[in-house]
């Protein structure tokens, strides 16, 4: 389980087809030493294992490899060398959940709208960002409810139809991949998952239907 709090960036370093599946490449001096082969590492949001492990490479580096159901759901595949890339390693149990529960389960992609300064021409400054959600989506997100963007645990400020906006602090802004989208931009989208579970307990609520029968039947 992971909490949206990017612990740092990576740069990627290739992204190869392969026979059995895609193998991405990324760079990450700082995470590399702390992984180990079949560890969990989230990359902009999604849950990756760790392969190819080499701490002492130039720069240090480890691959991960994207299942078809990775390739069709997420931006990775999609991505260019030299992209950047939030990285976070799994919550240890016991430690404070600093962002929100994270699965690392992306739900589908979303479009940059914008990413503009509240404060033009100021070197620390809040930012708004704008996204376009997918219909299948805007149902789980509510006002200041919490959403996961590019692996961030960001909070809603508004949401009218499918557009959505968040504010940005200046350090996530230049902490995080953020700094590097422009408009148009694809980008990972992880709903909260407790909002998943209420609709399917509303569904099976609504298919539930306390009758006579039921309670003779349970001992009432």
């Amino acid at each position: 389980m992971f909490t949206g709090l990017i612990e740092t960036t990576g740069t990627l370093l290739a992204v190869t087809p392969t026979a059995g599946a895609t193998r991405i490449t990324i760079a990450s001096p700082t995470l590399t030493a702390r992984l180990n082969t079949g560890d969990s590492i989230a990359v902009n949001g999604v849950c990756l294992t760790a392969l190819s492990i080499e701490p002492n490479a130039f720069p240090p580096r480890f691959s991960a490899d994207l299942a078809a159901e990775t390739i069709a759901r997420t931006t990775l595949s999609h991505l260019r060398p030299d992209a950047i890339v939030n990285l976070e390693l799994p919550t240890p149990a016991g430690s404070p959940l600093g962002g929100h529960v994270v699965q690392g389960h992306v739900d589908g992609t979303a479009t940059l709208v914008s990413l503009a300064p509240i404060t033009p021409g100021q070197l620390e400054t809040d930012w708004r960002l704008r996204i376009q959600l997918p219909d299948s989506l805007t149902r789980y997100v509510v006002p200041q409810g919490s959403i996961t963007i590019e692996g961030i645990s960001l909070t809603v400020a508004s949401i009218i139809g499918n557009d959505l906006e968040v504010a940005i602090i200046p350090h996530t802004y230049a902490a995080t991949s953020l700094h590097t989208l422009t408009p148009g931009a694809p980008l990972n989208i992880e709903v909260d998952v407790l909002s998943k579970y209420a609709e399917r307990w509303q569904l099976s609520s609504e298919k539930f239907t306390l009758t006579e029968q039921y309670l003779i039947a349970n001992g009432y």
